[in-house]
């Protein structure tokens, strides 16, 4: 079984559900994916880092078309490889997620470290948090091992509303 990955300290309002400086936000994330990719040897390519940047610029996920389209529009090629292999380096490095239930990626907001993060997803609004989940992960672990499975992956997703479309719906 992998080691138990440190629980990370929750924010008691995500960056995506709150007010923040959003560029210093995009600056943090672009600094920590660069030290990554020096550290695991990889290199961020002028359509990789784009690519990024394109995820990070709201706190919600992407389809790969949209990344796309993005990319074609600034010179980059429209044929779908160029996101497609842009998204699955950033992915395989822990620069971005894959979000299953949305069929999209999101940019990692945490790619200076390994983590297991949970997905909040607003139903209405689309914003995406992403949280540690190292204690539900642990939980779920114990759950599957008394049956005797062993988990190997899993992506926490959960869809609901963020507490500003909360606020505007009551």
């Amino acid at each position: 079984m992998p080691e138990p990955l440190e629980p990370e300290p929750l924010e008691s309002v995500p960056a995506a559900f709150a007010p923040h400086d959003h560029r210093a936000c995009e600056t943090r994330v672009l600094d920590e994916a660069a030290d990554r990719l020096a550290e695991l040897g990889g290199r961020l390519t002028p359509v990789r880092r784009r690519t990024l940047e394109i995820l990070l610029e709201s706190h919600r996920a992407m389809g790969a078309y949209e990344v796309l389209d993005r990319l074609a529009t600034e010179g980059f090629g429209r044929q779908p490889p160029v996101a497609y292999r842009a998204l699955e380096f950033l992915v395989e490095h822990g620069l971005a997620h894959r979000l299953q239930r949305l069929n999209a990626f999101a940019a990692c907001l945490h790619p200076g470290r390994d983590h297991a993060p949970a997905f909040l997803i607003c139903r209405a609004c689309d914003a995406l948090a992403e949280l540690p989940a190292a204690p539900v992960r642990a939980a779920l672990a114990d759950l599957a091992a008394d049956t005797g499975f062993i988990i190997e992956r899993a992506t926490i997703e959960a869809v609901g509303l963020c507490p500003v479309c909360v606020k505007a719906a009551a």
